[in-house]
Order: structure tokens, then C-alpha cells, then sequence
């Protein structure tokens, strides 16, 4: 393609695919499918590696983020970001209105109201309308910088749907989706790591990590509240601020209302006291301001709080119940869970009939039994959690708990891992993690089976057709007509399906396989390492530990997995079945000479004759690996400009270190052969 082509099409799908982030992630409002999307992306990021000099900071594919840091930079606020003053009953709020009354000489007073969204204030700095810089509230006066982290939440827009010069900051709030939230404590609970308390503690973890990467698999979002200096923009009433930034392409709620009296506010305030929990987000309250901006230079603020603004809280709902039962079950990782059978109540909006006791240990600190009264609450407004027991109602005939000594879905015996307060069934072929499994394996981010759910795979389960995910490739159209409710066309879309499952990355193939602790970005890293299936498998925990982001832990479940007869033999099946078990080579890669064969090398500092992507992208073409810290494993450290501490530590360690003018010599003799 043709250099004035090539950036023309640049541009046609950098905006065209802003643009179904706006709709996607924002109006909720989908155009197209993933599929339509994900090919998009893929023309985008060939395009830009094809014609690097094209590559821009606010392009679509590089949300996925940068190398991890080794700390935050300190931010200091152009103004102080300050936490506003709650009211916990009616009676505070009219005493807040009496003072804005009071100081202002006025009764006839318009008040925006926007929910209070239980997440992580951020500043946002967008120059020339794109952005550039983000950071945390920190201590109201100083925040960290957590531009990178930032840059891979996709409902916010890398550059503003207006024409703008100079400098804007806006702020607002980074949250977890209720659903989302609910997904990653139940992935994280299966996995027997600690969890979440609250979607505002998920926000906070997901977005302060040192690795960006991180950051970007969780499945954060914003919005945004505020704007500064809006007189330099002709805007003076926050309800047009809102509206102004809404037009911008930024995230703003979408049930935010203008109130001409207070009246007005406490209606609204009665309107969502219920109605709130239908909402896919967690709001404890509703956030009140004065809506003339002039107004709040007059009101002034505290040394804490703004005298504008006010947080009405609702009260937290916590309700008695009882415990009729508990049920135990079995996850995809073989996790016994017990579950308390609760006589329904009302709770936050819905009815609630179970809440998880996640693990005998916390059964055993609460003392739960089976007839106790109980004090029941949602964690987060999202999950069902029992708070404790009120032993004042126990009358003697309540029922310790236990948990079985036999898997209740496959009766195998249970076992329990020093040091893991979980107990597990160990038999893979359970039926119950055989469910889990295969629902995993055929997942977005395993081999995208599309068309393969739930209920099907009961159904494949319930009639013997799949005893392991290997036997999902040696189905057939009678075996799959013969289901339920599955007709010809059907069964045939499911098969081709299968078929095109069967060249997924390497990375994909491993994520499948469910091992423990391995998720996207563990798989990610084996498959570059490793590069074939038969070589992760062959590979000993010592030098799978020494990899950056495995360590131990991972390590020694890998090699068990691997070890394990039944996994083997599923694997067998699969290679016999066609499914992929190697990295795809680049076309042409053959033919190059492995300069780099057997090195990690790692860049730091900035390169002034190709983007880092791009020379690491050489590296990998050549034989060798990338890293994006530096160790005892490091054969090589390329200098740029500002190089940062990775250099000291490359020094520490006597680690190779070469500039770039270096580094373009050594590969000079290759970059007439279009590397």
C-alpha cells in the first residue's frame, strides 16, 4: 500500500474504532460484533507495524500498556482535590441547604444532582484535545501518576470529539461494574486468593498497579464530573458543563438532574433510593451541588470540603434471616464452597436466597450453623455476604457445619493443601469442574468457541458424548442433532467453530487448559518463552520460576499439571485432533539469521530511530526474547535517551549494555532484508 494510502486508512480506522468505544463502552449502544471489532483492531496494529512512523500515543492499540514501573511519579494538583462533606439523614441536608441560604442572601437557589459512584477520583489532562496525563487523588494535594494505567480503560476517549488548543483538566471517578466485579471475585476465589472487599477497593488495586498490563485486563471505566476553569470556555452553570463534556466524548452519567428547589433534590433523592440498585454501578448516595459556578467562589470552601457540595449518603441495608441449609459446591478448579440457604429476604433491591461462606475456616470464625438467625448485607451492594451470627436467637437445635470428606458432585475424597485454606476435589474428571472447565476452555480468551454454553455442554456432559476437552473436536453432526433443541444448522455452526478453534495463539491454548494461577497474561508470557506446548510441558520449575512474572508458585503448578497422567492424555488427544500446539512464525523469520538466539534483551530510555515496539519486535524476528525489567537472566540492556533505573540495575549485575547507535550496528547487516 501506498505511504499517503496507508496513512489515510490509519486515520479511517483510528476514529472508526473510537468510535464503537464510544458506543460500547459509554452509550452502551453496540454497532457491530467482536469479531467486526477485533479485525479492525488487527488492520489498525499491522497497519501502524507496517508504517511505524505513523504510530501515535492516542491511537486505539496502545491501550494495552506500557512496560511496568518501577514507581509512581508524584503529581502536585493545579488545585486541591477535595473530598466532600456527607449527610447521612434528611435533617443534615436541610441544614446544608439553611448555610448555602444563609451565605448567599438567597432562597431561589438551582442545585445539580449526579449519583455518588463508590470508586477512585482522578484528574485527567487533555492538551490540544488529547490526552496526556492522568494521576490519583492522592492526599487531595498530591496524587501519582497513573497515565499508563489510565490510557487502557476504553471508555476513556484518547482524544476529545471537539476541536480544542491548550490545556483542559477534568476529573472524575474510576469504578468497577457491579457484573464485573461479582466475575473477578468468583475467578479470584476459585483461584484461593484473598478478595475483594468492594468494587471501590477492586478500582483502587486494579488501577495503582506497577505493571499497566495488569491494569488492562481488569475491566475498569470512569466518569467524568468536573472541569476546571470553565470560563475559559464560556461555560459558567455545571449543567452545561455537564452537557459541554458529554459532547466531548468523555463519559459523563446519564441520570444526573438540574433541581430548581430543593424540593426538587429531595424528590429525586426518594426516586433512587430504590430505583439505584437497578443501576449496573454501586451509588451509596447522591452528590448535590450549587449549579452557578460563580456561586462558588462566594460559598468558598473548607480545608477539606467545598461548602457548594454535599454527599447524601444512604443508609447501608443489613437485614435478619435465617440459615436453612448449606449447600456445598464444586468449582472449575475443583474448589468446595459452602453456601448458606437463606429464607428469602429483601435486600438492596432484590431478593436474596444465598450467600457464599467461601471456605470452611470462615464457617468456623463466624460459627454459622444451620438453623441460626443471621445478619445478612450485600458486600458492595453487589454480593450477598452473611455479617455474623446473632447467638442471642439460638435456641440448642442449631446444626454445626462441616465440610464433606467426598466430593459431593463425583464422591472422589477431598484433599487440602498445605498452607491454602481451600479444600479441592482432585478428579479433573468431575463433572462439576468438567462443566466449569469446558465453559473456560471455550471462552474469549481460551480458543473463542463460539456457540458452545452452558447448556450444551450439560447436555454433552449428561449424554457422555464429552468426558474432556479433547472430545469437544471429535464430535459429529448426528452426535450434536441428537441434542436438544440442536438443529442442523446448529449443529453445523458449532463445528466450524471448532474447526477454526483449532489455530488459536499459543497464549490462547494455554489460558484454555485452566492450569492454576496461569490467566491471560501468565499464558501470554509462556507462550513467548517457551513457543511450542511440548517445551512448557518439558520445562523444569526452576527455570520456569526464574521467568519474570511466574514465579514459585505458578512454576510448581505448571510442572504438576503437566505431570498429571489424564492432563497428557487430553493434550494427546488434542494434537491428534489438529489443534495448534505452536507459536506461529512470522513469514520469512526462517530465512533471517538468529543474531539474538538464546538472549533476553531489555530497552530502556527512549529510541530516536524506531518506537520500542518496533526494536523489540527485531529482537524477537532474530532469535531472541524481551523483557521488560532487568535481572540476573538480562543478556543485553539498549540505552536510549533518559534511560531510567533500569540502567543502575543493569550496572549492578554486570548485564551487557549498549547504546542504540550500538544496537542499530549489530543489526545493520539485516535491515535491507525488510525486517
Amino acid at each position: 500500500m501506498e505511504r499517503g494510502k496507508a496513512r489515510k486508512r490509519i486515520d479511517e480506522l483510528r476514529k472508526e474504532i473510537s468510535r464503537h468505544d464510544h458506543l460500547y463502552y459509554v452509550l452502551d449502544r453496540p454497532e457491530i460484533e467482536d469479531d467486526h471489532y477485533d479485525r479492525l483492531i488487527r488492520e489498525l496494529k499491522g497497519l501502524e507495524e507496517e508504517y511505524p512512523e505513523f504510530q501515535s500515543a492516542d491511537s486505539p492499540t496502545r491501550r494495552v500498556g506500557g512496560e511496568p514501573l518501577s514507581s509512581f511519579e508524584k503529581i502536585t494538583h493545579s488545585e486541591p482535590m477535595l473530598s466532600l462533606d456527607n449527610a447521612l439523614d434528611i435533617s443534615e441536608l436541610g441544614a446544608f441547604f439553611r448555610r448555602v441560604r444563609q451565605s448567599l442572601g438567597s432562597g431561589d437557589i438551582e442545585y445539580i444532582c449526579e449519583h455518588k459512584i463508590d470508586g477512585l477520583a482522578v484528574s485527567l489532562f487533555y492538551r490540544d484535545g488529547r490526552f496526556v496525563r492522568g494521576a490519583t487523588r492522592g492526599d487531595g494535594r498530591t496524587g501519582e501518576d497513573v497515565t499508563s494505567n489510565l490510557r487502557t480503560i476504553r471508555s476513556l476517549p484518547l482524544a476529545l470529539q471537539q476541536d480544542m488548543e491548550g490545556e483542559i483538566e477534568v476529573r472524575g471517578e474510576v469504578f468497577m461494574k457491579k457484573e464485573d466485579f461479582a466475575r473477578i471475585n468468583a475467578i479470584r476465589e476459585d483461584r484461593g486468593e484473598p478478595l475483594f472487599a468492594n468494587p471501590r477497593n477492586a478500582s483502587a488495586g486494579s488501577l495503582r498497579q506497577l505493571d499497566p498490563s495488569i491494569s488492562a485486563s481488569r475491566p475498569l471505566t470512569l466518569f467524568i464530573y468536573h472541569l476546571l476553569r470553565p470560563e475559559q470556555i464560556g461555560l459558567s452553570l455545571q449543567s452545561d458543563i455537564l452537557q459541554w463534556l458529554k459532547a466531548s466524548g468523555l463519559p459523563v452519567q446519564q441520570d444526573n438532574r438540574l433541581c430548581s428547589s430543593e424540593e426538587e433534590v429531595y424528590a429525586y433523592i426518594e426516586e433512587w433510593r430504590e430505583k439505584r440498585h437497578d443501576l449496573p454501578y454501586v451509588t451509596d448516595g447522591v452528590v448535590i451541588k450549587v449549579n452557578d459556578r460563580a456561586l462558588w467562589k462566594d460559598l468558598g470552601v473548607t480545608a477539606k470540603s467545598p461548602k457548594w457540595a454535599i454527599a447524601f449518603k444512604y443508609p447501608p441495608e443489613e437485614k435478619l434471616t435465617q440459615v436453612l441449609d448449606i449447600e456445598v459446591s464444586v468449582g472449575r478448579t475443583g474448589t468446595l464452597t459452602p453456601t448458606a440457604i437463606l429464607e428469602p429476604v429483601h435486600l438492596s433491591g432484590t431478593v436474596v436466597r444465598r450467600a457464599s461462606l467461601h471456605n470452611q475456616d470462615e464457617v468456623a470464625r463466624k460459627d454459622v450453623r444451620i438453623g441460626d438467625t443471621v445478619r445478612v448485607r450485600k458486600a458492595g451492594e453487589i454480593i450477598p455476604e452473611v455479617i455474623s451470627v446473632d447467638r442471642d436467637r439460638r435456641k440448642g437445635d442449631e446444626v454445626p457445619f462441616r465440610m464433606p470428606e467426598k466430593c459431593p458432585e463425583c464422591g472422589s475424597s477431598v484433599v487440602r493443601i498445605p498452607g491454602e485454606v481451600a479444600i479441592r476435589c482432585p478428579n479433573i474428571s468431575c463433572p462439576a469442574q468438567l462443566r466449569e472447565g469446558i465453559l473456560h476452555f471455550a471462552s474469549r480468551q481460551g480458543m473463542d468457541i463460539r456457540g458452545l454454553g452452558e447448556k450444551i455442554i450439560e447436555m454433552l456432559i449428561r449424554e457422555g458424548l464429552v468426558k474432556n476437552v479433547a472430545d469437544l473436536y471429535f464430535l459429529n453432526t448426528s452426535e450434536l442433532e441428537s441434542l436438544e433443541r440442536m438443529g442442523e444448522r446448529s449443529a453445523s455452526n458449532l463445528l466450524e467453530s471448532l474447526e477454526r478453534s483449532k489455530t488459536r495463539p499459543l497464549a490462547n491454548l494455554i489460558n484454555a487448559l485452566g492450569i492454576r494461577y496461569v490467566g491471560s497474561k501468565a499464558s501470554e508470557i509462556l507462550a513467548d518463552e517457551f513457543l511450542d506446548l511440548a517445551s512448557l510441558a518439558s520445562a523444569g520449575e526452576e527455570r520456569l520460576a526464574g521467568l519474570e512474572g511466574i514465579g514459585p508458585r505458578i512454576a510448581a503448578s505448571i510442572v504438576a499439571y503437566f505431570r498429571d497422567p489424564q492432563n497428557l492424555s487430553m493434550l494427546s488427544q488434542l494434537k491428534e485432533a489438529g489443534v495448534s500446539m505452536e507459536e506461529e512464525k512470522d513469514k520469512g523469520t526462517e530465512e533471517l539469521p538468529p543474531l539474538f538466539e538464546g538472549m533476553r534483551v531489555v530497552f530502556t530510555g527512549e529510541l530516536s530511530s524506531m518506537p520500542r515496539g518496533e526494536a523489540e519486535g527485531i529482537v524477537k524476528k532474530l532469535g531472541g526474547k524481551t523483557s521488560s525489567s532487568v535481572s540476573s537472566n538480562t543478556s543485553l540492556l539498549v540505552v536510549g535517551s533518559e534511560p531510567g533505573s533500569k540502567y543502575s540495575k543493569a550496572q549492578e549485575l554486570h548485564v551487557r549494555i549498549a547504546d542504540e547507535e550500538e544496537f542499530l550496528e549489530m543489526i545493520k547487516p539485516l535491515l535491507d532484508q525488510e525486517i
